[in-house]
């Protein structure tokens, strides 16, 4: 039996989400949305607060959704096809039992949001919930587009996503217990944690993917290329961790008496990330770290001016807020970094002189960047793709030749060529 549905224009809709705004913001004559089983096809609800609305069972097929907000709201059930949600903040959302097929959820967060699979009732077409049939819909998302979204610690169990994109995507903690996965690409993908238990991952495309802590033995994996992959520390590795962590806190000393003790750090080609954040709002100054392996290393508030990070592997760390005045990331891989509030503005080196930051070819796909400071960076032939510059001081910054393909944010005027 067919369902049919209520067709909702867009006149209506905004009207509808207008008072749902109201509600979530704590102003007077707001109303909760709740739009199920209606039939919203090709509506836009770009940049709208849609936090908990609830759009149970409706068609959402090619609808505009992108930077919108819709933080646990539920989608359960909904056939969102062709949708795009680009950017938008589905955080925790209940998304059990959806239709994804071909939509564009590129750089959205869906921090913990359910894909499973769900059943629903579906209400008679005259007598409602009151002879309602249940279905059972499994979560389908082949085909969809997943490029730098935030998926950690989500639910995809069970979830069909043939030949879907996840390159560049964080997965971290996300469960993909028989998840369909095959011929899908997760190349650069950031899966630390994430459990693939009977995944079918036969085909996929797993290039230079961090899979730290994923047992893959438990997933199926015929013709899968997992070619330049990064896998957990060794044991001399992790061992040595100790010895590094010293040599940190000789240079923090060296910092704090000013050349007095200790002396600057040299860790090239180290692997530091069995140190996770205990470097964490260190005084590293002048620190060397060339091609050393960072990622996933919390680095927040740690003074860092003059450090060099050239070739070094940066993707996922955190760097927030930190002093970055000076320092070098020419050729580092920085996917998915955290520099929101970071100063990367040039280094004084006496009244008239002062040394800019250099991130020539540097790859800084779907970092954050918020209001980070690059005034006057070398930013010459960067790949900034997919990144967020939203309130970024830019004045200055060398930009020649970067890939600024959908950025955020982004105030062209502040940009020198």
């Amino acid at each position: 039996m067919t369902v049919v549905r209520r067709r909702l224009g867009q006149g209506d809709f905004d009207m509808f989400a207008a008072a749902h705004e109201r509600f979530a913001t704590g102003k007077a004559g707001g109303r909760k949305l709740s739009l199920k089983f209606i039939d919203l096809s090709g509506v836009s609800m770009a940049h709208r607060i849609l936090d908990d609305a609830d759009f149970s069972g409706s068609i959402l097929e090619g609808c505009n959704m992108a930077n919108a907000r819709l933080e646990r709201a539920v989608l359960f059930g909904c056939d969102l096809r062709r949708a795009d949600l680009t950017r938008a903040c589905l955080r925790r959302a209940d998304i059990r039992g959806t239709c994804l097929q071909g939509a564009d959820l590129s750089d959205a967060d869906l921090t913990q949001a359910d894909f499973r699979e769900g059943v629903i009732a579906v209400p008679h077409e005259t007598r409602g919930l009151a002879s309602a049939r249940h279905e059972t819909r499994q979560g389908l998302a082949d085909g969809a587009r997943f490029a730098g979204a935030t998926l950690d610690g989500s639910r995809f169990d069970g979830v069909s996503a043939c030949k879907a994109d996840f390159t560049d995507c964080s997965m971290r903690g996300a469960r993909l217990n028989g998840a369909n996965l095959k011929d899908a690409d997760l190349s650069g993908a950031l899966l630390e944690g994430a459990d693939v238990g009977g995944a079918n991952l036969a085909g996929a495309r797993l290039c230079g993917a961090i899979l730290t802590g994923v047992a893959m033995d438990r997933a199926r994996l015929d013709r899968t290329d997992t070619t330049g992959s990064l896998r957990e520390p060794d044991a001399a590795t992790i061992a040595r961790a100790e010895d590094l962590y010293q040599m940190a806190l000789d240079a923090n000393a060296w910092a704090e008496s000013g050349g007095v003790l200790g002396g600057p750090a040299i860790l090239d080609g180290e692997d530091l990330r069995p140190l996770k954040d205990r470097l964490k709002g260190l005084r590293l100054s002048a620190l060397s770290a060339k091609g050393a392996c960072l990622a996933g290393v919390d680095l927040r508030g740690t003074a860092l001016q003059g450090a060099n990070f050239d070739n070094a592997d940066l993707r996922g760390a955190l760097l927030a807020k930190s002093d970055l005045r000076g320092a070098r990331f020419a050729g580092a891989l920085m996917t998915k970094v955290d520099l929101s509030g970071a100063d990367v503005s040039p280094l004084p080196l006496g009244p008239t002189r002062s040394v800019p930051a250099n991130l020539t070819g540097a790859r800084l796909r779907y970092a954050s960047l918020a209001k980070v400071d690059m005034t006057r960076a070398v930013l010459t032939g960067a790949d900034l793709s997919g990144a967020d510059l939203t309130g970024a001081q830019l004045s200055g910054a060398d930009l020649g030749e970067a890939n600024l393909d959908r950025v955020a944010g982004l105030c062209p005027p502040a940009v020198a060529a």
